[in-house]
């Protein structure tokens, strides 16, 4: 297998910890402790399929930061451009645990953390070029101005060494000033991308517009050559200028947690995308993991093995 990178991306990752019980958190005696994070949970689905994945970002020199850089190396993940900070902290979340189905009640801390502190002068750009593609999200951006300076430059860079970049809008409000902020933040990283990836309701308030369909024209008329409308349970809506098509979701019998299941998406698309599949495979790969990872406690649990998928057939 090659050393060269396939995929990389920069990303805050989080330790966190998953109540052992249903209820408030305050009401847990005992937390599971997790990765969590959307760029690096795209990063582990990635390299589980057996991609070459690097992540760069910044830790604490703490036990969490030292939890996090273990799993991600466990992970097979490059993490050559992770720096660990001494005078910086980990970002952490504590995460509730729900048995109907709906979103947990998570609880943040993260507010200055050392990833926040990433700069521009960060970006090794011989490192980031070399790979084939970069996929970003709206959380990395959201969490400092700096931050989403790093994204912006990195997404530039990839695209004008005519390499490929996705962008999932992956929206955090409280991140955010105002709405409009959000919406004018947001767009402008995903004008810069080449595959976008918004959910239904994402892609209705960045864009004003209801339908997949002109949704999904929105971004394709701002630069993108493809636009992948989430529609949960329902499935997607793909469109890449000279072919559209909705693909169904992967029925599941129980809804555990339906955080990380937008990254799960991710990794089927971006891994069968770079496998040169055709779109709707490609669609239905994303769709499938996607159902796999809301049937999962933590936000990785759900992400397949290159063998798991083989033998699903997918």
């Amino acid at each position: 297998m090659s050393n060269a990178l396939d995929v990389v991306t920069f990303g805050e990752a989080m330790m966190m910890l998953v109540a052992d019980r249903p209820g408030p958190l305050e009401e847990a005696q005992a937390f599971y402790k997790r990765t969590a994070g959307a760029e690096t949970n795209v990063a582990i689905g990635l390299a589980r399929l057996g991609l070459n994945v690097g992540w760069a970002s910044r830790l604490g020199a703490d036990s969490p930061g030292r939890y996090l850089l273990a799993e991600m190396r466990r992970e097979g993940i490059d993490c050559s451009h992770v720096f660990c900070d001494p005078t910086q902290r980990t970002a952490m979340q504590f995460k509730g645990r729900v048995t109907d189905g709906s979103d947990p009640p998570v609880e943040y801390h993260r507010k200055g953390s050392a990833a926040s502190q990433m700069q521009v002068a960060d970006i090794d750009e011989p490192w980031l070029v070399g790979a084939r593609h970069l996929h970003s999200t709206g959380v990395f951006a959201a969490i400092s101005d700096n931050c989403y300076q790093v994204s912006r430059k990195t997404m530039s860079l990839m695209r004008a060494a005519g390499k490929t970049v996705s962008f999932d809008p992956n929206l955090r409000p409280t991140l955010w000033p105002s709405a409009d902020a959000m919406r004018e933040g947001i767009n402008a990283l995903a004008y810069g991308a080449d595959w976008v990836f918004p959910g239904l309701e994402e892609g209705r308030l960045l864009t004003g517009l209801q339908s997949p369909e002109d949704i999904a024209r929105h971004y394709l008329q701002h630069g993108a050559s493809l636009v992948v409308v989430k529609l949960g349970a329902d499935g997607a809506y793909f469109d890449k200028g000279d072919e559209q098509a909705y693909v169904p979701g992967c029925p599941v019998e129980k809804v555990i947690d339906t955080v990380g299941a937008g990254d799960g998406f991710a990794v089927g698309v971006i891994s069968a995308l770079l496998a040169g599949l055709p779109l709707r495979r490609a669609v239905e790969r994303g769709s499938w993991i996607g159902a796999r990872a809301v049937q999962v406690l933590g936000d990785t649990e759900g992400l397949p093995t290159r063998e798991e998928l083989e033998q699903a057939g997918r």
